[in-house]
């Protein structure tokens, strides 16, 4: 089987199930901005900063695949229930942000991307995913989507900007403060 079809040559490609859409179709941004966060979270987790998160971030990988997946169903084709982001996928994340955040300090400015190349890579994947969060939003308001990916993208992104925080912590980093 040959790589290139030639099938979306006119701008179009298929959803599963077969229906054809422009490739500016709004779920097809969303299913490709989470494909980007899927690669960003692959770039993170190589790093040694974060050896002993790689579990942790195999497993947020593992669930926007899963998220991918369901967005690119398309609302005419159920989605398999063993492939929908996983029900304690929220709960999850959040744990591991109670986890972090238990050992910094509280905030009392906004923090600026930068100090290092991977708190900005962190910091890239957090705007990354919302946008993911806002084109799932902008979908559901016209198709509906698998509830839980509204919710795990919202969480996710708070987890990638603790996650800015612990590395700038563990790595003795300032973090980069903004104040008027």
């Amino acid at each position: 089987m040959k790589t290139y079809t030639r099938t979306g040559d006119d701008g179009s490609t298929s959803l599963q199930g077969g229906r054809k859409v422009s490739k500016s179709d709004i779920r097809v941004e969303a299913y490709g901005t989470v494909d980007e966060l899927i690669a960003w979270t692959g770039l993170l987790m190589e790093f040694p900063e974060n050896l002993k998160r790689k579990k942790t971030l195999a497993y947020i990988r593992d669930q926007l695949m899963r998220c991918a997946v369901s967005l690119a169903a398309g609302s005419r084709k159920p989605v398999n229930a063993a492939m929908l982001p996983e029900p304690e996928c929220v709960r999850f994340i959040e744990d591991e942000i109670d986890a972090m955040e238990s050992t910094l300090k509280p905030l009392k400015n906004f923090i600026l991307p930068g100090g290092n190349m991977l708190v900005s890579w962190c910091n890239i994947a957090r705007c990354v995913c919302r946008r993911a969060e806002r084109r799932a939003v902008q979908l559901n308001e016209t198709e509906k989507i698998p509830e839980i990916i509204i919710p795990f993208l919202n969480r996710l992104s708070d987890y990638f900007f603790l996650l800015t925080r612990k590395l700038c912590l563990e790595l003795d980093i300032e973090e980069v403060k903004w104040s008027v």
